[in-house]
């Protein structure tokens, strides 16, 4: 055990380092990886949506999925699954991205905002503990989606091939392909596709490996009293918060800046974005873990994984098509809308897995 949590934290630590060097290298600042913000932008790219700020193909996000599933092929732990409530898992994927693009950012950027100095994530921290004690009390009376079974190779390796669609399409760069203009907004800003490809791989197979996610970090610890998946998140905290304060001092440049306003990519309304990370939490307790950790799943054959991020592109894709998502100006009264709605349809699927009668 004790080797199991050296292993994790030095994880963690790699991790921290990795995110905060995308950032030097050209990432948005604070957003050296944000599932929900890479899924959102590559969502853009695809024409999902015609937000001109976040148009474009992450590679981070394809070799994440790569990453992961290189390492569960050479470990024979590529076990393609699926067919647990896929349309369920679809719709609370959409609701996830929406708390998620409401608080901006998921919960891997809402440890990067807090070692870049940003307040406001302190809120989304407790929206989002609550968010997920809130999914616990189902977990306990027995909320369940049925379980998956074994499904074809080929099913599990749709997802991951579909990656390599994504990388040819980004390196091709055809006219149908969206990219955001230099200067128009997050999506423009990005560190070289070579250095975010390979730095996506190492995340993903470190993410395979020892199993990190938050969602499933603060669950185990209420339910089993078990830390050791919170002491990886906690490694990427100080990780990338020494390393903002190295570069800051390399360089000049303030990649550590504490305080609430003025924080890139981020609103001062404390209310919503612990609600949007509410929203979230509860949702990716229904799923079985964050948005990270479905993205390692997918990578490792999970086709009910694959079908949630699909529902969280859908679900960004939605959020910029209907004016939910927030922004630096703060949450729109849209957003405001469907984030409570959001609440409500997740705790209906929560209890109706709940305390709905067995299946004869």
């Amino acid at each position: 055990m004790k080797n199991e949590k050296m292993t994790i934290a030095a994880a963690g630590v790699l991790i921290g380092l990795i995110a905060a060097m995308l950032v030097f290298f050209g990432n948005p600042v604070n957003m050296g990886f944000c599932i929900a913000c890479f899924l959102r932008d590559t969502s853009g790219a695809l024409g999902l949506h015609s937000a001109a700020a976040v148009q474009y193909i992450r590679p981070e996000i394809i070799g994440l999925v790569l990453g992961a599933c290189a390492v569960s092929l050479a470990t024979k732990e590529f076990r393609p699954r699926g067919g647990s409530a896929p349309v369920t898992r679809f719709i609370l994927g959409v609701f996830v991205m929406i708390g998620c693009l409401m608080f901006l950012g998921c919960p891997f950027r809402m440890i990067l905002r807090l070692a870049g100095g940003d307040g406001n994530a302190i809120f989304g921290f407790i929206g989002f503990a609550a968010g997920i004690l809130a999914g616990v009390v189902f977990l306990k009376k027995g909320y369940t989606l049925k379980r998956s079974y074994k499904m074809p190779v080929l099913e599990g390796e749709i997802f991951p091939v579909l990656q390599l669609a994504f990388l040819i399409l980004l390196i091709a760069a055809p006219a149908f392909i969206h990219f955001s203009e230099a200067g128009a907004g997050p999506g423009a800003l990005h560190a070289p596709v070579v250095i975010s490809l390979i730095a996506g791989m190492i995340v993903g197979a470190l993410a395979q490996r020892t199993r990190l996610c938050m969602v499933g970090g603060i669950r185990d610890a209420v339910l089993f009293r078990e830390w050791k998946l919170l002491l990886g998140f906690l490694a990427i905290l100080v990780s990338a918060f020494l390393v903002n304060l190295i570069l800051g001092a390399a360089t000049g440049t303030a990649f550590f800046n504490p305080g609430f306003a003025g924080q890139p990519v981020a609103h001062t309304d404390g209310l919503w974005n612990a609600l949007g990370m509410f929203l979230a939490g509860f949702g990716c307790v229904l799923l079985g873990g964050c948005p990270l950790r479905q993205l390692v799943l997918a990578g490792e054959g999970n086709t009910d994984s694959a079908v949630t991020v699909l529902g969280l592109m859908v679900g960004a894709a939605f959020a910029h098509n209907f004016g939910l998502a927030a922004s630096a100006d703060g949450p729109t009264a849209n957003g405001k809308i469907a984030v409570i709605i959001g609440i409500a349809v997740v705790a209906v699927i929560a209890a109706a897995n709940t305390f709905r009668k067995a299946d004869a």
